[in-house]
Parts: structure tokens; sequence; C-alpha cells
């Protein structure tokens, strides 16, 4: 137990922190709907039909949008983008070991698969993380327009109104405002990491360059 904390000690505290800070959102979630829900009259909800209703899931799947978002693209971005002076960028002169070609050791031991096999799974490994975080992106916007879309329906009919489908939600202005002022947020903070990091340290995390490098050295050596 030691040792495999040891080994995946960082991935088991963001997953832990992560599953019981959404377990509080479910409960402190459903203590808000249902006060919601009693305010105007309506029956209180269970727990079971909180977890599908409209405000749970736009909630949750509203921040995880600007999340993956955020990573993809600066996963993309540092591939091309460089900033003087920041760990989180690779030098500003020659090439790195990421930009190595992997067709060329394609006979190494231990190389992953798609690497030895070439073509079309080479190519898409090489950009698999982009992909991958492109992906959830677009599946956490997909079920915050359905999640919006059931809560935006909601209070419509409240009001006299109308529902709407998910691709119409996406079309009001509400839909983008909730993106939005989670999208700016995320790229505000990585740009602040990137200037701060220039010239602030943290001894011992790999996100700062050391405490005695100068203030001038771009990349984590």
């Amino acid at each position: 137990m030691r040792r495999s904390f040891r080994d995946h000690g960082l991935s088991i505290t963001m997953f832990g922190l992560f599953a019981i800070i959404l377990v509080g959102q479910i409960f402190s979630g459903l203590a808000a709907q249902n006060e919601e829900l009693t305010q105007h009259g309506q029956q209180a909800v269970g727990l079971a039909a909180y977890l599908a209703d409209g405000h749970f899931v736009e909630a949750v799947f509203e921040n995880w949008e600007s999340e993956f978002l955020q990573m993809a693209a600066f996963v993309v971005f540092t591939v091309f983008l460089k900033q003087k002076g920041s760990p989180e960028s690779k030098p500003l002169e020659g090439k790195e070991p990421v930009d190595r070609d992997p067709r060329s050791n394609r006979r190494r031991k231990n190389v992953p698969w798609p690497v030895r096999r070439g073509g079309i799974w080479l190519r898409l490994y090489e950009n698999s993380l982009s992909l991958a975080l492109i992906g959830l992106f677009l599946l956490s916007f997909l079920l915050h327009a359905v999640g919006g879309a059931a809560e935006y329906s909601d209070e419509q009919l409240q009001h006299g109104g109308e529902s709407v489908t998910a691709l119409g939600y996406i079309a009001t202005p509400q839909f983008w405002f909730e993106s939005l002022q989670n999208w700016q947020s995320e790229f505000l903070a990585v740009g602040v990491l990137v200037v701060l990091s220039i010239h602030l340290r943290q001894r011992g995390s790999p996100e700062s360059k050391p405490v005695d490098a100068p203030h001038h050295e771009t990349g984590s050596e």
C-alpha cells in the first residue's frame, strides 16, 4: 500500500479530493434545489432524481467543460508558443525530447505499440493527449447543453414560457454566459501561472524552476 501511494500518490490524492468535493456538491446542490422547490410549493426530490436533474447535470458539466478546454488549449499551444523565463514553456531555442520524431525509434525496446505499428496508429497516438482532452471537452459541452436545457425549460415553463431542446439552449445568451464566465477564469489562471513562475518559485515542484535558477531561464531545466 505504501509503495502504491508512493508510485501513484498524486493521482490518488487528486481523484480522492475530486470524489469528496463532488459528494459535497451533490448534497449541497440537493438541499439548495429542494429549498427552491418548496418555496415554489413543489415537492422535494430525492437523491436519485436529483442526479438526473438538469440543476445538477448543468452545474457539473459546465465546470468540466471549461477545465478540459483550457487543458486541451494549453497542451496544443505549448507545442509552438513559448514564454521566456517560464518553466511551463519549452526553451526559446533548440529542440526538446518531446519534439523527437518517434519514427526513428520504432525498434527501440519497450516503445508503445502504436510507435512500432506506425501509420495512422502512430499519427493518432502522437496527438492522443490533445485529442482525448478535446473529446472530453466536447462531451462535457454537450452534457452542459443537455442539463442546462432541462433546467432552463423548467424555469421557462414556470413563467409561462416554452421548453427548449439542447440545441435550442446552445443558441440562448444564458448558455454562453454560463460557458464564457468559466472559460475566461480558466485561461486567466493558466496565464497567471505561466507569468508568476518566471519570477516566483516553489521548491520541490516540477511546475517551478529550481529556486536558484535565473529569471530568464526558460523551460523546466
